[in-house]
């Protein structure tokens, strides 16, 4: 059976909130970040890229000419509504009902960038020989601490409705690679062909 992408869509929309509470719930501890990022950089892109699969695939299966612009639309659609609700969703949530949440993960953020500055700082001094470089390092990281300060990090926030505008334009550019290969894969050439021609 050939489900409709924007159904689709709305099923991806539905298993995103799922991980999303999954980690919630289970997972909103000292770890939360960086599970919230190893969902988001692992789980996520594989069950986008097998629905969007499977929605070409069971039309590509009913259909004996598929065009491209037909093979892009059925792989585009659901990824972008399930991902458009998932970033609208995921937002209001951290922003209007759990904002401990959201103070957690922004204070993780922080405190992962700040333990990066460190093992950066810790490795490189212990490969430096010279002087000039060694006080260079110094001075740069010295540098570097000024951005974890404790005013500096009182306001900062990556969950306002322009990070995850930002977010959502990197996620699209991950569609929109995923459903040209897809629409160039599933094409027949009986269409493509005949569009050259004409």
């Amino acid at each position: 059976m050939t489900k409709s992408p924007s159904t689709l869509g709305i099923i991806l929309f539905i298993a995103t909130m799922v991980v999303f509470f999954v980690v919630y719930y289970f997972f909103s501890g000292i770890n939360y970040f960086d599970i919230s990022l190893k969902a988001n950089a692992f789980v996520l892109p594989v069950l986008y890229a097998i629905t969007a699969f499977w929605s070409v695939k069971s039309y590509w299966n009913s259909h004996k000419e598929v065009s491209f612009k037909d093979a892009f639309k059925r792989a585009f659609v659901p990824m972008f509504i399930g991902g458009i609700l998932s970033v609208f969703s995921i937002y209001a949530f951290l922003n209007f009902v759990d904002t401990d949440a959201k103070k957690l993960l922004n204070y993780q953020y922080v405190t992962r960038q700040k333990s990066e500055l460190d093992a950066e700082y810790t490795s490189a001094k212990k490969i430096l020989k010279h002087q000039k470089d060694i006080d260079e390092l110094e001075q740069k990281y010295k540098e570097g601490l000024q951005r974890f300060n404790p005013e500096t990090v009182k306001g900062k926030d990556m969950l306002t409705a322009s990070h995850f505008s930002g977010y959502f334009a990197a996620i699209l550019i991950f569609y929109v690679v995923l459903s040209v290969f897809f629409g160039a894969f599933f094409r027949t050439k009986t269409v493509y062909t005949e569009i050259q021609n004409q």
